[in-house]
């Protein structure tokens, strides 16, 4: 980033990027702690995937509710506030023992954690415009860096956390990181009365739409918490889900500033293919963070502490990739090779066995950490190109979204495949999802002609 941008030094940067690896690290540091969870607390796998679900449930509908909220009262505002609330999230399992304590902190996080990724994209949108100059590429790709790398680096983290200090230490964690993000982010991010913002229509009550998020909240909550449990057989939440999908449609079509803008997605089918490209993907990605992490540990009979440093691979070449493609203005050749890497990935946990040797366990993490390194940097500026200037916000929000609702798939599928413990066919089928979802994610690059532009500032 070039000096003279005096505008984004280290008083705007290191409190816009801690926020946003707050959920990354949250979603995937769980994933090692779910059988010592299930084991100290006495439920199953088919419960304890809740803990990962709740996450995803909370932050599916409340990202481009903070985008939204981001985009009307201000940036700096919402991410204070989700940072407040994670903290409280924090401390919950401590103060509120046995299993309901765990979740309802696990849903605390997810909302807290969704203010922070669409605020940061506003807060940056908004300093270009303040400074009148373009957006720093170099921003943008570090923003997308930390949340990779913290994601990725996750599970090993939480393995070590949780062999040192238990699994509680992995909700404590919280305190240092949102704590010094707040201090620094009510010290040195400029004020929201010095936003550059399009002009408000209409009052802050219309203009949110509080209607149409009710409507999306329902929606997302019915279908996938019927999703989640499919065994159970809640056919009356699939209705639910598509009577409240269907007057979600109604009420935004009829709406001047809808909170789903589905006039906007339907016109701008770059956008609408990015947010498909990445649910795609992170079924895949997640499939392979919670079902091969439980696999390692149920049936291959790895700890908690070996299968999070198993998957070390991933964070270091998710790191390597992103630095790399960070360098680069092309999209489309990298989100092709992000969709076939983890396609390799997934044919190989079609055939593989618990007696695999460490090398292949290494290698198959060394292929999804390449994929999530080329499509996180090459989706995020993607995304910042196509959103409509005066809704990046809940754009972001809905880029999120799109990520949980892959993240919620994969949690259901692997709540019906594993059962109370996985086996070694369970990983098979997992594979093949895996393989699935990421051809048909790379296809979706091949065939997307508007991505052959290359990035600019």
């Amino acid at each position: 980033m070039s000096a003279r941008v005096s505008g984004y030094g280290p008083r705007f940067v290191i409190p816009v990027l801690i926020g946003p690896v707050l959920n990354p690290i949250n979603t995937t540091m769980i994933s090692v702690a779910l059988v010592p969870i299930a084991r100290d607390l006495n439920v199953d796998s088919s419960v304890v995937i809740w803990l990962v679900a709740a996450l995803y449930l909370a932050s599916a509908i409340a990202q481009p509710t903070m985008g939204k909220l981001a985009d009307r009262f201000g940036p700096r505002k919402i991410y204070i506030i989700g940072l407040i609330v994670v903290l409280v999230a924090a401390v919950l399992p401590m103060a509120i023992p046995g299993f309901a304590g765990v979740l309802i902190a696990r849903v605390l996080l997810g909302i807290g954690t969704s203010a922070a990724y669409p605020s940061a994209m506003a807060l940056i949108r908004d300093q270009s415009l303040r400074l009148g100059q373009t957006t720093p590429p170099a921003l943008l790709s570090a923003l997308s860096i930390a949340g990779l790398a913290t994601a990725a680096v996750g599970p090993p983290l939480g393995g070590a956390l949780i062999a040192l200090f238990g699994w509680q230490s992995i909700f404590l964690v919280n305190l240092p990181l949102a704590g010094a993000a707040l201090v620094m982010s009510i010290l040195w991010l400029p004020s929201d009365s010095t936003r550059i913002a399009p002009a408000k229509q209409g009052s802050a009550w219309s203009s949110i739409d509080p209607v149409g998020l009710v409507l999306f909240g329902g929606t997302i909550a019915a279908l996938l918490v019927f999703l989640l449990d499919l065994r159970s057989g809640y056919w009356w939440l699939l209705v639910v889900g598509i009577v409240l999908a269907a007057a979600l449609v109604w009420w935004s079509l009829r709406r001047p500033t809808p909170f789903l803008d589905l006039r906007m997605l339907a016109s701008n089918g770059p956008l609408t293919r990015t947010y498909l490209r990445l649910f795609l993907l992170y079924v895949a990605s997640y499939s392979m963070v919670y079902g091969f992490s439980q696999w390692l540990q149920d049936a291959a009979g790895y700890s908690s502490g070996i299968a999070g440093l198993l998957q070390l691979p991933t964070a270091l070449l998710a790191g390597v990739a992103s630095f790399v493609i960070a360098r680069t203005t092309a999209l489309r050749l990298p989100l092709i090779v992000a969709g076939l890497f983890p396609l390799a990935g997934g044919l190989i946990l079609a055939v593989i066995t618990s007696n695999a040797s460490i090398g292949l366990l290494l290698a198959i993490a060394s292929l999804f950490g390449v994929a999530q390194g080329l499509a996180s940097v090459s989706n995020q500026a993607a995304l910042y190109r196509q959103a409509p200037g005066n809704q990046i916000g809940v754009a972001a929000g809905l880029s999120r979204t799109s990520i949980y609702l892959g993240a919620i798939v994969s949690s259901s599928v692997i709540g019906i495949v594993f059962g109370q413990s996985p086996t070694d066919a369970n990983i098979h089928v997992i594979g093949w999802v895996i393989a699935v979802a990421t051809a048909g994610a790379a296809l979706l690059a091949v065939f997307d002609r508007s991505l052959r532009k290359p990035v600019t500032g």
